[in-house]
């Protein structure tokens, strides 16, 4: 049973206002929105300050900052949808987009499943909080043509989009191809790959590079050598070991991973099935993980600047909200291969 049903009080709580505030701590209402909004140094004394703080504490005041925009008819909240933010990458990303707009902006994320493509419908229904603008990972044209002229959008790794769209993109293809000249250089000559089971164009750009690439370096992989799972350690981890017995009889000695963490399951499974990591298997990731270098061994990784990626992402955004068109409008990242002790032996780097 509630309070309220004990007490037969079923009255809403009542909302504290700025006004409230200020008359508990004997000062204007503008003072109490400088100190509730940060903007208070050199503008209130620290007398005031302090008091307006120990009130809005006694009084529970929360600053109604979407009701305050729309009073202004600017918002001042920008949604990032992406998948799985535990994933290291998307810190990155957060910390790149920060770095534009935290002093204007407040940022609200929007969590998809890990690796999926975002839903317009799921979408839709955060534009009932009047965002000023969305960032988005790896949105479908198909989400972009429906949401697009809604508000100020940005793509981020979204390869294949209509040029017309503002978007930032790294160069996973270069990666990929970078990947089996590697392989190749080391005399590999089949390989596997194990990709992701989710449909985003990003995925498809770096199985496809990779697949080609083998086949302009002369190394094989048989359409039963490619395997997919999800972006999961375990998952990653369950799909190598079921497939490596096949592998390991059509001759395989490299594989390449869609992303590191498909990579860290496949180390994992390697040291149950007792594989030696690169004696017998060279093993290559995607996303260049804080972990990749510190794991054992340490994963050879395409590096792609997420942290860049959200801060040029950001940029155009703040343009679109400037009423600017971005220059350019989309941006390509360079990708670089970080080669570490998954693929070569330390002594022969």
């Amino acid at each position: 049973m509630t309070i309220a049903e004990k007490t037969g009080n079923h009255r809403e709580p009542r909302r504290v206002t700025a006004a409230m505030v200020a008359a508990h701590a004997g000062v204007s209402t503008a003072t109490v929105s400088l100190v509730a909004n940060g903007k208070s140094s050199g503008r209130v004394s620290a007398k005031n300050e302090q008091r307006v703080r120990e009130a809005i504490r006694e009084l529970g005041y929360v600053v109604d900052s979407i009701g305050s925009s729309l009073a202004k008819g600017v918002s001042s909240l920008v949604v990032l949808v992406a998948p799985d933010i535990s994933n290291p990458f998307f810190a990155k990303v957060i910390a790149g987009v920060r770095s534009v707009l935290a002093s204007d902006y407040q940022l609200m994320l929007s969590v998809t499943d890990a690796g999926v493509s975002p839903s317009a419908s799921e979408t839709r229904k955060i534009l009932g909080l009047r965002p000023a603008g969305l960032l988005v990972h790896a949105p479908s044209q198909e989400f972009l043509e429906e949401i697009g002229g809604n508000l100020p959008m940005v793509a981020l790794d979204a390869p294949g989009i209509s040029a017309k769209f503002p978007a930032v993109n790294m160069d996973v293809a270069q990666g990929a191809r970078d990947v089996v000249a590697h392989f190749a250089a080391q005399g590999h000559t089949r390989a596997a790959y194990l990709d992701a089971i989710t449909g985003t164009e990003t995925l498809a750009v770096r199985r496809e590079a990779f697949l080609q690439a083998a086949g302009d370096f002369g190394i094989e992989v048989l359409p039963s050598s490619v395997a997919s799972s999800m972006i999961d350690v375990t998952a990653a981890s369950a799909a190598f070991s079921e497939h490596w017995p096949s592998w390991k009889k059509a001759g395989v000695t490299a594989l390449g991973c869609a992303t590191d963490n498909h990579a860290f399951g496949v180390l994992h499974a390697a040291r149950t099935l007792q594989i030696r990591i690169p004696q017998q298997l060279a093993v290559a990731g995607f996303d260049d993980l804080p972990y990749s270098a510190t794991s054992n061994p340490a994963i050879t990784s395409v590096q792609l600047n997420a942290q860049e990626g959200g801060r040029l992402a950001a940029l155009k955004l703040r343009s679109l909200l400037e009423g600017k068109s971005p220059e350019p409008l989309q941006s390509m990242l360079p990708s670089s291969l970080v080669v570490r002790g998954s693929t070569v032996i330390d002594g022969d780097r």
